[in-house]
């Protein structure tokens, strides 16, 4: 697969704004233990229209992360974000601490390490080397 020159390639799009991923109902101290406490992200307020429906915001460098709840839930076994990591070795060392399992993915298409983990509700997560 040939990769883009994203610094060279100019399209309609400046930047990806967040992505979301879904949840289980009634799980919102599972994710923030996860999303802040083990991988380090921030959660942010929501809009006051959407505070209310379950879910959480989390942020952290240029990732913007949206949790939403999804009734019946069905976690993202194979679509997933990918996130480049500052300090990927002090990651994966937190990862292993709280006894996620981390599966080795090989090297990017740049060359570098990178591996998937779970959240606690089975939605796939790529991390990279920065």
């Amino acid at each position: 697969m040939q990769r883009v020159d994203q610094k060279t390639t100019q399209g309609p799009f400046v930047s990806v704004d967040h992505v979301q991923l879904s949840m289980p109902e009634g799980e919102e101290e599972r994710a923030r233990g996860f999303y802040c406490g083990v991988l380090g992200l921030r959660e942010v307020p929501r809009p006051a229209d959407m505070a209310n429906r379950g879910g959480a915001w989390y942020a952290g460098g240029a990732v913007a992360l949206h949790l939403a709840v999804e009734n019946p839930f069905t976690p993202a076994k194979k679509a997933h974000p990918a996130f480049v990591c500052a300090d990927y070795e002090a990651l994966l060392e937190r990862l292993r601490e709280h006894a996620v399992e981390i599966v080795p993915a090989g090297l990017s298409p740049e060359g570098k390490a990178r591996c998937h983990v779970r959240d606690p509700f089975g939605n796939r997560i790529e991390l990279i080397a920065g």
